[in-house]
């Protein structure tokens, strides 16, 4: 918690000269969200026995072989992570937004959007839809954010271009609409397929999460912008219980996991993370990001498509004998990493794909710093 929270804290509080009405927002969103952390501590462990009762459950494939692979473990706990997540942020308005505000439309409008993903998602871990269908389901939990937006419908086009396309900012209209569609459809969907390891889906989901909330605080304190300011504290207030929550499943679900979070929380995250960008304004940035995701969807692409045969699992190779892991030939990054960098246990590969993600989130930042004035 200390090494997520930390790098924001300071820069939120210490570095920049924030507004001290948006660092009261801060701190009670902070408040709110700590308590969150220690409420999903709690209720994973009861929500883990009730659903081992109900039958829903499944046993670990990479751990084939040993004793920790006849284990049954609960599954779907992401709906814990959900809900608490909704609750935080309902409870939230009552502290800072009025009747009348500009924002409350849209932020009651992400988290129907985000609701709807949830149900969504647990309605997947229990019937265990065709993946044909996976992909319309992020498709009508958009609906009421796409309905309720009311944003700008513009973009800004880069430098370096502006004298070819003949504008600065090109009005999209209902386009930009299917693009926040599309951007929806991507993140739910390139969370769900970048999994398979112990503690690989949350990980992932926490570390976008943290350069989320840098990036936010950095783009208010860089910026004169009132409304864009607004926008990037409209994010920071969704992104932060989602990152406390999201770290308290984790403590559960890092390896040896003792629960499995289920289609409810990768399509809960990715629909989380796409609200804060579409509403942040910097789903490009949120992009470059999501590189990890982007790749290994591209990889996926063929499988994912039919153009080649695509397994059910497309996990590596377990071997009981020695505890490590081998690459298939399945177009994924957990293959393709063990294909590089040689066989290795569970827990390492994932540390491995984690420091990778971390890694693309350090490039975005270095990214945006090397080509601001001159891309846009």
């Amino acid at each position: 918690m200390v090494a997520f929270l930390a790098p924001f804290s300071y820069l939120a509080f210490v570095h920049y000269p924030l507004d001290a009405a948006l660092r009261r927002s801060i701190l009670i969103c902070g408040a709110m969200s700590l308590g969150g952390f220690v409420v999903v501590l709690r209720l994973v462990p009861v929500a883990a026995r009730y659903l081992l009762r109900r039958g829903m459950w499944g046993k670990d494939i990479n751990k084939r072989g040993l004793p920790m692979g006849e284990i049954r473990v609960p599954e779907a706990l992401g709906i814990v992570v959900g809900i608490v997540y909704l609750v935080i942020a309902i409870l939230f308005q009552h502290f800072n937004f009025t009747a009348d505000s500009m924002w409350l439309v849209e932020y009651n409008a992400a988290l129907a959007s985000v609701c709807f993903m949830v149900l969504l998602g647990f309605i997947d871990d229990v019937l265990d839809v065709p993946w044909r269908v996976k992909l319309l389901l992020p498709t009508i939990a958009a609906l009421p954010l796409l309905m309720a937006y009311a944003g700008g419908t513009s973009i800004s086009i880069p430098k370096p271009l502006t004298s070819y396309v003949g504008v600065a900012v090109l009005e999209l209209g209902s386009l930009y609409k299917l693009f926040m569609l599309l951007l929806a459809v991507f993140c739910t969907n390139s969370i769900n397929i970048h999994a398979g390891l112990n503690g690989l889906e949350v990980g992932q989901t926490v570390i976008i999460s943290a350069a989320v909330l840098i990036h936010n605080v950095m783009r208010i304190g860089s910026s004169t912008d009132i409304e864009a300011q607004q926008a990037h504290a409209f994010s920071i207030y969704l992104v932060l219980p989602f990152l406390t929550t999201s770290l308290a499943l984790l403590a559960f679900n890092w390896y040896p996991s003792s629960v499995f979070v289920g289609d409810t929380y990768t399509y809960f995250a990715g629909m989380a993370l796409a609200v804060v960008g579409i509403l942040g304004h910097f789903s490009e940035t949120l992009l470059l990001f999501f590189l990890p995701e982007v790749l290994n969807f591209l990889c996926s692409v063929p499988q994912l498509f039919k153009f080649v045969p695509c397994p059910r699992h497309r996990l590596p190779r377990f071997d009981p004998h020695t505890g490590l892991l081998t690459g298939t030939k399945d177009g994924n990054l957990v293959n393709i990493f063990l294909r590089i960098f040689g066989r290795c246990t569970e827990r390492t590969l994932c540390i491995r794909l984690l420091i990778f993600q971390a890694l693309s989130c350090l490039f975005c930042f270095w990214l945006r710093y090397m080509i601001t004035g001159w891309y846009k």
